[in-house]
């Protein structure tokens, strides 16, 4: 007899696992289905090719231009205690979260996540104030059973906001500006501390993050946007 699918697993994991439906899209972004967390994230799965999933990744930075990022905790199926972008999930597959228009249900499921994972409220992060900047499509494995195959929509908000971080969803969080993100970086690559950063964070940080910060810091993020491309990184 194999393990149970879900043996070790934290209870708030599991219910998360099994219970949240991913949207599942083409490369262009076009929702062809729905499916499990769970089944999404199985590195058997992703190599078949049908988990590739829409997510979303938010660049909160407070009005001083500094970047809230947060540790994932220790109990999350992916990743585990890797640092990262403030706040990294997906759309779920219901009517609010499946809105193309805008961005829109994209930006409803990050105003949802931040109370969840960081205790911030929606009135600190209304809808209309996420930016959405870019795509990114990209893949990454996490421990051998389980990685990503995402369609990643980078959202940028700026705003000022209370932070209760959730310990089932978040080890730790602090805000960072740019020689500090550098050092975090440093770090990361020399195998400092055990310090790791998540694959997607890297990549963005890699090709896009400080030309944008440059845009947050004047306040021309919008102009900085391009929804258009669907970025393919490695």
């Amino acid at each position: 007899m194999g393990d149970a699918p879900d043996a070790g697993m934290d209870a708030v994991q599991r219910r998360l696992m099994f219970d949240d439906e991913c949207i599942l899209v083409d490369e262009n972004d076009k929702v062809v289905g729905h499916d499990s967390k769970y089944n999404c994230h199985l590195w058997e799965n992703i190599l078949k090719g049908n988990s590739l999933h829409r997510a979303f990744s938010v660049f909160l930075f407070n009005t001083k231009h500094e970047l809230l990022v947060q540790q994932r905790s220790a109990t999350k199926v992916t990743f585990p205690l890797v640092w990262t972008n403030t706040c990294c999930s997906h759309p779920l597959y219901r009517e609010s979260e499946l809105i193309d228009a805008d961005a829109l249900g994209v930006r409803n499921a990050a105003q949802r996540k931040l109370l969840d994972e960081l205790g911030i409220v929606a009135e600190d992060v209304p809808v209309d104030q996420f930016i959405p900047v870019g795509r990114i499509l990209y893949k990454a494995p996490s421990d051998g059973k389980w990685g990503e195959h995402e369609l990643d929509y980078l959202l940028f908000i700026t705003r000022d906001v209370n932070v209760n971080p959730n310990p089932d969803e978040v080890a730790d969080a602090k805000y960072v500006n740019r020689g500090q993100l550098k050092e975090l970086l440093r770090k990361a690559d020399a195998g400092e501390e055990g310090l790791k950063l998540s694959p997607w964070f890297r990549l963005v940080v890699d090709n896009f993050l400080f030309n944008w910060w440059d845009h947050v810091e004047k306040g021309t993020v919008k102009e900085a946007a391009d929804m258009k491309t669907i970025h393919k990184l490695h």
